[in-house]
């Protein structure tokens, strides 16, 4: 494994941010004391930075030995999620209901890290854009900060995404070319029937029944209108209605997500969604409203950039250690929106099992979105090592 000595030297600095990140943080658009933390150590490295893209996104310009050349965008998210932390070691979070579960802290350090190396350096011509990103966790934050100017105000010819995963080895790596995470995208399914006593169904016209038939119905479009071949997932993870044994209830509501890997199936899947919804409750004498909200696409792997970064992996940690066959993930990433604008390519960098866990950590696993997550701190030399070597490289090779 080759890693850049200056970031192994200041890995306990570094270790250090991210540990007080993780224990102080903070939900989507509310990342303000975080952004505050970044953009103090970047200013102290001599880097230039702009706030406020996206609310509280905050980008630091690292000028080579020229500025004449390309441009590059390295990309960290900085946001934490509702929920409690089950850990109880001495950077657990102090902020109750939120936590660090996805290794976002993580994250931010390792660009952090990078950032300095670059700033300290300036081996290279052109510009490294370092990309401090708010609410990936579901509030799309990469696609506020586009909306607010990001690619206007700091043209960059590419743009670069990493996050950790746990069960996969520290010292390797994950890249694939095409879909890596699939789109992210809800629905919610309002049945308006008429009310009467159990004991008379005759007289009512009954949501429930029709709430049951439609959650059977909508699993066909996976197994009878889908290309067996081209990944898709409906699942109903919400149904509400009634209130008592003996009530046909007025109402019924379904909720759920879909995830695929293209935007024609999911074209697909939202039209016969609504389809079978209409069709279904005017049989069975119900009104229905449909809603379908396309949240995040599809993180897409720009085939060019994919090798490029399988290649300046293997040169860190060896062929061996660099999966290229790896399975994509049905989880989504706001990520996804960067790279319908520019070429590019999202890695994953292994987490470990959670044997790095120190004393007091829960009794989970160490699982993104589990209350015993920890991120593995062994990563941020590695990954900061990364990032520098892609920067480097890709601003040094023709231009695509």
């Amino acid at each position: 494994m080759k890693l850049a000595e200056a970031i192994v030297g200041w890995t306990p600095e570094i270790t250090a941010i991210r540990r007080d990140i993780h224990a102080h943080p903070e939900l989507a658009y509310e990342e303000v004391r975080t952004a505050d933390v970044v953009a103090e150590k970047l200013e102290s490295w001599g880097i230039p930075i702009h706030r406020g893209l996206g609310v509280t996104g905050v980008v630091g310009t690292i000028h080579g030995r020229t500025q004449q050349g390309k441009a590059i965008g390295l990309r960290a998210d900085m946001d934490a999620l509702p929920m409690q932390e089950a850990n109880t070691f001495e950077h657990a979070s102090q902020n109750p209901g939120k936590m660090h579960a996805c290794g976002h802290d993580g994250h931010t350090a390792m660009l952090l890290a990078a950032a300095r190396y670059l700033a300290e350096h300036r081996d290279f011509d052109g510009t490294v854009y370092v990309i401090f990103q708010p609410a990936e966790e579901g509030l799309g934050g990469a696609k506020a900060m586009i909306d607010d100017g990001l690619f206007t105000l700091f043209p960059m010819d590419a743009v670069f995404g990493m996050h950790n995963w746990p069960g996969m080895a520290v010292g390797t790596f994950g890249v694939v070319a095409g879909p890596i995470m699939a789109s992210s995208n809800t629905f919610d399914i309002q049945l308006e029937g008429k009310g009467a006593h159990g004991a008379m169904p005759h007289l009512g016209v009954d949501p429930v029944m029709a709430a049951v038939q439609l959650a059977q119905s909508l699993q066909t479009i996976v197994t009878r209108n889908r290309n067996p071949l081209d990944p898709a997932v409906i699942s109903i993870t919400q149904i509400h209605t009634g209130s008592a044994d003996n009530v046909i209830p007025n109402e019924a509501m379904l909720r759920g997500t879909v995830r695929t890997f293209s935007d024609a199936t999911l074209d697909l899947v939202e039209d016969r969604m609504r389809e079978i919804t209409e069709h279904t409750s005017r049989a069975l004498d119900c009104q229905a409203r449909f809603t379908f909200l396309r949240r995040y696409p599809p993180t897409i792997n720009h085939d060019q950039e994919a090798a490029f970064c399988a290649k300046v992996l293997k040169e860190i940690v060896g062929e061996e250690n660099v999966d290229q066959a790896i399975a994509p993930s049905m989880g989504a990433e706001d990520f996804s929106f960067m790279l319908k604008e520019l070429p590019g390519c999202y890695v994953w960098i292994g987490n470990g099992q959670g044997d790095h866990r120190t004393a007091g950590h829960g009794a989970g696993p160490c699982m993104l979105h589990n209350g015993s997550y920890d991120f593995n701190d062994d990563l941020i030399p590695l990954g900061a090592t990364y990032w520098v070597e892609l920067a480097r490289q890709w601003l040094a090779s023709p231009t695509r």
